[in-house]
């Protein structure tokens, strides 16, 4: 389980510190059967920002997203793996801070593709990456490649009961 190995209460009103449970639990359970659009913040190699919408979905207790080989996207992951995804959940917003990285593993793909599917995009295995009947049309020709985030940090706003602010630090 990833475990943050701090949490900072960051709200001024009173209200308690959330854990990192109740992020974790509706990306568990959200993903990928509720119609959601995550947002993932990469850097050019010139500094300059790039966000993209995708769809994410929470496997074995990390957020897995993917991207065409040649995005924008893709390819600023490709020179720095630092980025940000950020995500409107039911009463919870969240932004996620750390790196992605390529997944090549075949019974990784293989456990992803199965919950893609469960969601309704018929994705399959091949060569290292994903394929299926549709995909955004900006994402290129398959295979489309499936990145790991690996927290650093993440935020939490709640807006529902219970509500509050906090920072969960999951790096030293």
């Amino acid at each position: 389980m990833t475990e943050p190995k701090a949490t900072q209460n960051l709200d001024r009103s009173g209200s308690a510190a959330l854990p990192w449970s109740r992020a974790r639990d509706l990306l568990a359970t959200q993903t990928p059967k509720e119609d959601l659009t995550f947002f993932v913040g990469t850097v050019r190699p010139d500094g300059r920002p790039h966000a993209a919408g995708v769809g994410a979905i929470w496997v074995d207790d990390a957020l897995h997203f993917v991207s065409g080989p040649g995005t924008r996207r893709a390819r600023n992951l490709a020179a720095n793996p630092a980025c940000t995804v950020s995500v409107r959940l039911r009463g919870l917003d969240v932004t996620m801070e750390g790196e992605a990285h390529r997944v090549a593993e075949p019974e990784v793909l293989d456990r992803v593709a199965a919950v893609y599917r469960e969601g309704g995009w018929p994705a399959t295995v091949q060569d290292g990456g994903f394929t299926a009947s549709f995909m955004a049309a900006s994402a290129g020709p398959p295979p489309w490649h499936l990145y790991r985030l690996t927290l650093h940090r993440a935020f939490g706003v709640a807006c529902a009961e219970p509500y509050g602010v906090s920072r969960w630090d999951f790096t030293p």
